[in-house]
């Protein structure tokens, strides 16, 4: 009996070794996740800090965009080129876009609405193809970026109807 106590001992020794053993290893496989979960935190917060130091333009090197799409968009329309006018019109609105996505921050951004009707104007009297009604509606579009201008404190900056191509590089006549 006392070897059958010892063997049971024995079995109950190292039964109590397993399950140690198996406790020990539960421990140790969930704390790998934490492990991995710890890395991965670590990798995003880098990641976020390079984030926080890339480029992005600000709010006047898109307008700098855009003043020169709108000139652009001038002369095409002057020259009835209906095909380059319709690209300008898309990347001004374009350029709106991005303002509304990359300048959140910037209390000017809430006031780019206003331009939408504009827009829809030129693009409209572009569709038809008629000059007249893309003179009038260019030139509220000019107005309403002044409007916009004023309504943030930038009135100072004020748009005209060009006179002279932005670019010399460009034709803007209707290619044959």
């Amino acid at each position: 009996m006392v070897f059958k106590n010892e063997k049971y001992s024995v079995v109950s020794v190292t039964g109590k070794l397993l399950i140690l053993l198996f406790i020990l290893c539960i421990l140790t496989g969930c704390n790998q996740p934490n492990n991995q979960l710890s890395q991965m935190q670590s990798k995003t917060d880098s990641l976020e800090k390079q984030l926080d130091k890339t480029y992005k333009p600000g709010l006047g090197e898109f307008m700098t965009g855009i003043q020169l799409h709108h000139a652009k968009l001038w002369f095409a329309g002057q020259n009835q080129n209906w095909p380059l006018a319709d690209f300008e019109i898309h990347e001004i609105q374009e350029s709106l876009d991005d303002i509304e996505e990359f300048c959140k921050d910037r209390p000017e951004v809430k006031s780019i609405g206003m331009l939408k009707s504009s827009i829809d104007s030129v693009t409209g009297a572009i569709s038809q193809r008629n000059l007249q009604s893309f003179k009038n509606s260019f030139s509220a579009l000019t107005n309403t970026c002044n409007n916009c201008h004023k309504a943030t404190d930038h009135g100072f900056n004020v748009v005209v109807i060009p006179t002279n191509p932005p670019v010399s590089n460009q034709d803007f006549r209707v290619p044959h």
